[in-house]
This record gives C-alpha cells, sequence and structure tokens, in this order.
C-alpha cells in the first residue's frame, strides 16, 4: 500500500515539505527506484561511486597539511574538509544517481509494503557493485592523473594516511562509525526530500555531512575510493597495506550503514508516520 501525497496549499511553495509527508515522498521513491532497470540502476550507480571518489577527494586535498604545519585547528579543518567532501552527496541528490548508502531508506517503503524484499535486495546488490566500479574507476583516473603529487607529493602522503587509519581500526569503532555515519547521511537525504529547490537541497546536506566527516564516522562507498587509492600508493613502500584488512573494514563499515540506514532512520520514520499505512494494521 502506497502512501499518498497530499498537493501543497497555494502559497507554500517556499515552504519545505513537512516531515509526514517527506515520508510519504520517501516511500514513492523507494518504489520507483526497485522497479528501475538493471543496466539504468547500475550505470547511475557508476555514477554515484565516482560522485562520492570526487568528494573524498576534494576531502584528502582540503585536510592535506602542508611543511609549514595546518593553517587551521583540528576541528576547523575537519570540518573544512566536510564541506568539501559534501560535493559528493550533492553531485547524487541533483545530478542524479544511486547511491547505496542513501538506498537503505527503501527500507521505509518495504516496511509499508511498497516493495517486496527481493526487490530491496536486488537494488542494493546492483546500486554497492555499481558504487564500487565507479569508485575503482575513479582511483585509476586519479592515479593517472597524478592528483597524489599535488605538495610536493604531501596529498598522496594523505591518502595513505587516511587508508592505513581506517584499516587500523578495531572492528567495533569500524561498525559502529559505520552505523552513526548512514544515519547523517540518510538524515541529509531525508532533509532534502523536504527541500523545494536545489539551494535547499545543498544546504540540507552539508551540516549532516561534513558532521560525520569531521567525526571520523565511516562511508562504504567513499572507503571504496579511500582503501583500493591509499593500498596502490603504498605497494612497494616499506610499509605496504594490508587488502584483507581493507576488505575487512569495507564489509563492517557496509554492515554499520545498513543499519544505521535502516532501522535508525527508515524504520524510525516509518513508525512514526506510516506504520497505519502498512497492510498489517
Amino acid at each position: 500500500m502506497t502512501p499518498e501525497l497530499s498537493t501543497p496549499p497555494a502559497g507554500s511553495v517556499a515552504d519545505a515539505y513537512p516531515p509526514p509527508e517527506i515520508a510519504a515522498r520517501v516511500c514513492k521513491l523507494g518504489l520507483a527506484k526497485v522497479t528501475t532497470s538493471v543496466p539504468t540502476m547500475v550505470a547511475l550507480a557508476v555514477l554515484a561511486g565516482a560522485f562520492i571518489s570526487l568528494g573524498a577527494l576534494s576531502y584528502t586535498v582540503t585536510i592535506t597539511v602542508g611543511k609549514d604545519g595546518p593553517a587551521l585547528p583540528f576541528g576547523l579543518l575537519r570540518v573544512a574538509g566536510g564541506i568539501t567532501f559534501s560535493l559528493g552527496l550533492v553531485l547524487v541528490v541533483v545530478g542524479g544517481a544511486e547511491l547505496f548508502t542513501g538506498n537503505n531508506l527503501i527500507a521505509m517503503a518495504w516496511a509499508v509494503g511498497c516493495v517486496q524484499t527481493r526487490q530491496v535486495v536486488r537494488n542494493w546488490i546492483w546500486v554497492y557493485l555499481g558504487n564500487l566500479l565507479g569508485a575503482g574507476g575513479t582511483v585509476v583516473l586519479v592515479l593517472l592523473a597524478g592528483v597524489h603529487l599535488l605538495g610536493d607529493g604531501a596529498v598522496g602522503e594523505t591518502m595513505i594516511r587516511i587508508a592505513r587509519s581506517k584499516i587500523a581500526l578495531d572492528p567495533l569503532s569500524a561498525f559502529v562509525r559505520g552505523i552513526l555515519c548512514n544515519v547523517l547521511v540518510c538524515l541529509a537525504v531525508w532533509l532534502c526530500m523536504g527541500a523545494r529547490s536545489v539551494a535547499d537541497k545543498i544546504l540540507a546536506i552539508v551540516f549532516p555531512i561534513s558532521a560525520f566527516v569531521a567525526c571520523g564516522f565511516e562511508h562504504s562507498v567513499a572507503n571504496m575510493f579511500f582503501l583500493p587509492l591509499g593500498i596502490a600508493l603504498a605497494a612497494g613502500g616499506a610499509a605496504p597495506l594490508s587488502l584483507a584488512g581493507a576488505l575487512g573494514n569495507l564489509a563492517l563499515v557496509t554492515l554499520g550503514n545498513i543499519i544505521g540506514g535502516t532501522v535508525l532512520v527508515a524504520l524510525v520514520y516509518w513508525f512514526i508516520y506510516l506504520r497505519t499505512d502498512s497492510p498489517a494494521t
């Protein structure tokens, strides 16, 4: 059963959609996502993987410290990096793409009964693989472009340091950071569904995304870029990075992202606004 969308009253064009209306819009969007053809779904997912990677690359350059030391205090530098990282989700939402972490909100449509379990799993698998392909392709392009050589090699050192810190995370920290990350990512998407203009959507994205980046939370699609890039740059060096450690991080972060997005955002808002629309009630 699909919730009905109400027509906004006259004179409210500048107002955000209210939360109950956002919930209905998210449910409608979830139905549209799972019924998209596989070739289109994968192509849009490849774009999302590339978009998030470009945001991650911007973040890396932003936080790279020169030889004279940081120009900003630690916290402000992280926030600045988070703002530039927001480019990725801005491109996904405004430009149009399929992002695995954002698509965890499809769980709301599933809880209502709009979509079937197999449709959700199918979407998540294809989108995840497409995101992985887009991120991997961006890694290759970044290496060929020699971006890691910027700042007399300081950017490359930052890339390796980021990947090494992610692999060094203990399993519980990686998992919980994945949960917290996708709570904020899905809340950013939720806020975007309440926006009526491009400017509103960008503003809705910047604060949640810069917060998760500044706090060091873990995003699976961003890690599809950070980890292979760091591994490639560290290969042949004195301290190469562990592929097994990278895969372990990605698996734990992905699981955390799923729980954060589905349980703590999608199902919470379903319970608040849409549970009476469930066929079981």
